[in-house]
């Protein structure tokens, strides 16, 4: 029997207490089809989802342990090649666990013992979102001398050992939710968030908003958010896509509980439109150009009013201290 060192619950996520679980579930539930086209491809072709649904939550009993389990996620779906039903196991596993193989092969048993008349075929598959990168485990033996009894092998999904840069130019709403899951290092932090939001962008035209707001707070939970680096970000982004503004905003839900609100919005839009008329505005009337001043004078002043720091301001809008100083007298 295969054994693996380590004291389980070691290496959990970054933000402990955090319901990351409950939202990957619900996650995975809304976009099964599309978790297994991107990360389970060949699986992908054989199934068809046209009648999937999710079974009633499963209560499984381990008789060793004497303790009862709740499957993850059990779903019924139709297997091409058999023309009929069978079920996917989803099993997400966010911290080290020695005996996990173990448990995967008693929820197999289970089911098996449970669903083999109706079900001719049942799929388990681990999604590890651990950030040590290490290799899961994802066969169980059991062996004599020159004899296996027992060899079972599930598939995995290791979330850290997938290269997030695959997957920038995807339109799979899961590739977006778990950006911040794949494996990246510090220095691709600001680059992986300028994509993630890149993404957003485009999937803010095929998904509804329940959706849209489903995969955002899972990403959410993933990120750590860093608020300069995020107003670098935005910038860039509001350069690139000057239509987009508002719509960049709204796809910052970390920027609502740092406190920024509406007047980040409000004034990193109108400040941006401001900038952009400065240009054109040469040669006119000196009455608009005042006009134009006063405008940006008042975007100043609200965002000071709303506890901005004169440095922030001059950052965002991208302004020296003085003419804020001498925007916010005006």
């Amino acid at each position: 029997m295969m054994r693996y060192k380590g004291k389980p619950g070691a290496e959990r996520g970054k933000k402990k207490g955090t319901p990351h679980d409950e939202a990957f579930k619900k996650l995975l539930q809304t976009f099964f089809a599309e978790f297994i086209a991107l990360f389970l491809p060949d699986l992908d072709k054989l199934l068809d989802y046209s009648q999937t649904r999710l079974l009633m939550q499963e209560l499984l009993v381990d008789i060793v342990g004497e303790e009862a389990r709740h499957l993850d996620l059990l779903l019924e779906t139709r297997y091409r090649a058999l023309d009929a039903f069978i079920l996917v196991h989803l099993e997400p596993q966010s911290y080290r666990q020695d005996d996990f193989h173990e448990r995967m092969f008693i929820y197999f048993g289970r089911l098996f013992e449970r669903h083999r008349k109706v079900h001719k075929l049942i799929i388990p598959i681990a999604i590890f979102t651990t950030e040590s990168g290490r290799d899961e485990p994802d066969v169980f033996t059991m062996a004599i001398p020159q004899h296996e009894i027992v060899r079972f092998h599930y598939l995995k999904v290791e979330l850290a050992k997938v290269n997030w840069r695959q997957f920038v130019e995807s339109d799979n709403p899961v590739a977006a939710a778990l950006l911040a899951k794949m494996g990246y290092n510090e220095k691709d932090k600001r680059e992986m968030r300028s994509a993630y939001l890149r993404m957003i962008l485009r999937l803010r035209k095929r998904l509804d908003d329940a959706r849209l707001a489903l995969l955002m707070s899972v990403a959410d939970l993933y990120f750590e958010p860093d608020p300069r680096q995020d107003e670098a970000v935005l910038r860039e982004l509001l350069d690139q896509y000057p239509e987009e503004g508002e719509a960049i905003m709204e796809l910052m839900p970390a920027w609502k509980r740092w406190g920024y609100e509406e007047g980040i919005e409000e004034g990193l839009q109108k400040g941006k439109e401001v900038g952009k008329a400065e240009g054109k505005a040469e040669g006119k009337l000196e009455g608009k150009a005042e006009g134009k001043a006063e405008e940006r004078a008042k975007i100043v002043r609200m965002m000071l009013d709303k506890g901005f720091r004169v440095e922030q301001i001059s950052e965002m809008l991208e302004l020296s201290l003085e003419e804020i100083k001498l925007l916010a007298g005006h």
